[in-house]
């Protein structure tokens, strides 16, 4: 999925796409490529996880574990790491939706997992990590 899917396209009453709060995250995702990438190997060569998630958000958040402040950082999204593990255990992901989840999951070597998080809802998108 594009994060440009995210939106709701049949509103009549959302901004223009030049005014999304994707283009930002975009923008965001592509400045913390190396550190998310960091982070999700980490989890990943602990044992924590084979399914790191990231968490993309404007607003306050108790899900994962806060690795990027906007806030510090002068950017427009913070980032929050987690696991599928946690998006089970608290209910975010259906325990008999996370086959359907893993299937869907890709290589996150070559992706970041991000869940975000916009007034409109919230949806997974695989963004590629930069080469």
């Amino acid at each position: 999925m594009n994060p440009e899917e995210l939106l709701n396209e049949g509103n009549e009453r959302n901004k223009p796409a030049a005014d999304s709060p994707l283009i930002s995250l975009e923008r965001d995702l592509k400045y913390f490529n190396e550190s998310i990438k960091e982070v999700s190997e980490e989890i990943m060569n602990e044992g924590l996880s084979s399914y790191p998630i990231f968490i993309a958000h404007q607003h306050e958040l108790s899900l994962g574990e806060l690795i990027l402040d906007r806030h510090d950082l002068n950017s427009e999204w913070s980032i929050h790491a987690s696991t599928l593990e946690e998006f089970v255990e608290r209910d975010v992901i259906k325990p008999v939706l996370k086959e359907r989840f893993i299937n869907s999951y890709k290589d996150p070597y070559q992706f970041m997992c991000v869940f975000v998080v916009v007034p409109e809802g919230a949806n997974f998108v695989f963004f590629p990590y930069a080469k």
